[in-house]
């Protein structure tokens, strides 16, 4: 093994010295010499590992291979060079990044702030190079999300026995997402019985006695993961009594008012049949005193 004097006076192998000259070179030349570029969208969850796969053209025998970040920064993650494989490179990958045999860049666990663009530049034993570049997305996984129930207030035009419910879904923290609805136990709404709005945040729904244990699902997902929440809107709907039968509000309602006219009326007879009856005895009172009051001569 050959050995060379730095700059700064430390020793370090020939052969690496070399490896490195030959990645400047193939820096520097890059933009000179013929280059085929592609490009792909690789999707992938925070949390997760992604694989960024070097793709080869047919013959294409690599002998050398640079894996950068183009952005949002610049920087160098890992090489190969005949075979030897290099990734301590003080990028904002190090300790995350791994270089397979394959040639293909393995990254994770991953963040959110991980999306970027990447490229790989590869040299076969002819001097040809490739070069790829790959746009990584990630997402963050999607959380449960919650639905609240609004009840319509009923109005005069509301048919009997019906509810008019609005559901509103939400997902906390979360972008990039979308919403779905879904009626469990078939394939579709229905015509004419839901509305759509907020981007379909919020569903308009017209229930009636045959939806009683009908139950909704609100759907939320982004391209990696999705979650979804269930409710059964009719059991927040008033309740109503069934025909001919009274709630006990509905008894309530006429049985008090009678009871107190009743009442009154007892008083009120009571009241009468007393001062009825004190009138009597005055009048009795009245005819007898005359005769108790003739002296007797």
């Amino acid at each position: 093994m050959f050995w060379a004097l730095t700059a700064k006076g430390v020793y370090v192998p020939l052969q690496w010295r070399m490896a490195v000259g030959s990645l400047w070179s193939l820096l520097l030349w890059k933009a000179l010499l013929p280059v085929a570029v592609t490009g792909a969208q690789v999707l992938s969850k925070a949390g997760d590992s992604v694989l960024l796969a070097a793709e080869q053209p047919p013959g294409f025998q690599v002998r050398e291979a640079i894996w950068r970040s183009l952005w949002p920064s610049e920087e160098l993650l890992a090489t190969s060079f005949r075979g030897s494989l290099e990734m301590l490179y003080h990028s904002r990958f190090l300790g995350r990044a791994q270089l397979h045999s394959n040639l293909s860049l393995e990254l994770g666990p991953l963040q959110a702030g991980d999306s970027g663009n990447f490229s790989v530049l590869m040299v076969d034993t002819g001097g040809r190079i490739w070069t790829e570049t790959l746009q990584l997305k990630v997402y963050d996984a999607v959380p449960r999300p919650k639905i609240q129930v609004f009840i319509a207030v009923a109005g005069s035009v509301q048919p009997p026995n019906t509810c008019q419910v609005f559901l509103s879904c939400w997902a906390t923290n979360i972008s990039d997402i979308t919403y779905s609805w879904r009626r469990e136990g078939t394939m579709d709404f229905g015509a004419g019985t839901h509305s759509l709005f907020t981007d379909g945040q919020v569903l308009s729904l017209s229930l009636g006695l045959r939806d009683k244990d009908v139950a909704y699902s609100c759907i939320v997902s982004n391209p990696v993961s999705w979650d979804l929440a269930t409710v059964t809107p009719w059991e927040s709907c008033p309740r109503e009594a069934a025909p001919g039968t009274a709630s006990y509000k509905d008894v309530l309602l006429v049985v008090v008012p009678i009871s107190l006219l009743l009442l009154l009326a007892g008083v009120f007879s009571v009241w009468h049949s007393g001062l009825c009856s004190g009138k009597k005895k005055n009048a009795h009172t009245d005819e007898v005193a005359p005769e108790t009051e003739n002296p007797l001569v």
